[in-house]
């Protein structure tokens, strides 16, 4: 059964932890896709060229399948895993975490490792605040111009949010509906003569 709400964070953080000459950087940001995390990931590759390693993990969605692992060349097992472990016990989605390293001249050897890439990943996670948000269904609508005053109240009061407008004489709007409040957004919706509502096939 899906939830009506998940964790999740919105700002980006940063911490850092130190062990025997290496020194770990860990950064947490808000992914909604994979091209997202992409996207972060090239950035702190661009900003860290001359780290040794850019390992990371991140979970993306609500049904739990959609995450992935990168140790990055470090010992199997020793980096991303306990870097998701550390996402999973704060029970939050829609999350990337990257830690890069820069050796120190110490090898620490997998346990070391293990533990260095989990405390890093929990003093990130430490400084970031989670938020809960409602878990949504995202609907098409189409309408007339006209109606544009009375289908944005609905959109408002009921805390629905705007993904992509088209705004001409007949508009289209992607919203996504709290599910905990769908009936209620879609019985006040087709109060409104002339407007046409679907469900999108891409969950939130």
């Amino acid at each position: 059964m899906i939830p009506d709400y998940y964790n999740t964070i919105e700002k980006t953080s940063i911490a850092e932890f130190k062990d025997r000459g290496s020194k770990f950087i860990a950064y947490t940001f808000p992914v909604d896709s994979v091209i997202a995390f992409k996207e972060r990931l090239a950035e702190v590759k661009k900003e860290h060229p001359k780290a040794t390693h850019h390992c990371f993990a991140y979970r993306i969605g609500l049904d739990g399948n959609n995450f992935r692992v990168s140790d990055d060349g470090e010992p199997s097992g020793s980096a991303g895993r306990p870097i998701l472990g550390q996402i999973d016990s704060k029970q939050v989605t829609n999350i990337l975490i990257i830690v890069v390293r820069y050796f120190g001249g110490t090898l620490l050897g997998v346990p070391g490792l293990i533990h260095a890439y989990k405390t890093a990943a929990s003093l990130a996670l430490q400084v970031t605040p989670v938020i809960q948000k409602p878990v949504e269904v995202n609907y098409t609508l189409q309408f007339d111009y006209t109606m544009m005053n009375d289908v944005m109240t609905i959109i408002k009061q009921c805390n629905c949010t705007v993904i992509r407008q088209e705004m001409q004489l007949f508009c289209r709007l992607d919203i996504g509906i709290p599910r905990n409040r769908l009936e209620e957004v879609l019985f006040r919706l087709k109060d409104i003569r002339g407007i046409e509502t679907e469900k999108s096939l891409q969950p939130q």
